[in-house]
């Protein structure tokens, strides 16, 4: 590779993200800028637009420091309610009954099985 430059384009392009102490730092460098073109300098030396320094200015001014250090991505957690988590565990509790029920009951009947003890009442009155 001639340069050192690797020509392929990454698979998965990567989002950059700017830490509130990086913004306030461009911020206050763009602040200090006087002259014409200093701030597209700035803008292009850190690799940045000017609708990201006009964003990033908006927020400051209206006190957002928590808006500058960028918001989450994805979907959104749900809060679900207290009785939901109750009712799950509860769910999971009774599955969990009646799973040892019926490990109980394939027991019972092995037993019969091997103790000649016939089952058509047990049927006969599961089927009422």
């Amino acid at each position: 590779m001639p340069g050192g430059v690797d020509p392929e384009v990454p698979a998965q392009p990567r989002r950059r993200r700017f830490t509130a102490e990086y913004k306030l730092r461009v911020l206050q460098e763009a602040d200090r800028c006087k002259k014409p073109g200093e701030i597209g300098a700035l803008l292009r030396r850190e690799g940045l637009y000017s609708s990201q320094l006009a964003l990033w200015r908006r927020q400051r001014e209206h006190g957002l420091r928590q808006a500058l250090r960028g918001k989450k991505r994805g979907r959104k957690a749900r809060a679900l309610d207290p009785r939901v988590k109750k009712l799950e565990r509860e769910n999971t509790q009774l599955r969990q009954r009646l799973q040892q029920a019926e490990l109980l009951l394939e027991l019972q009947k092995k037993a019969s099985e091997l103790l000649g003890i016939p089952l058509r009442r047990l049927q006969e009155s599961e089927s009422d």
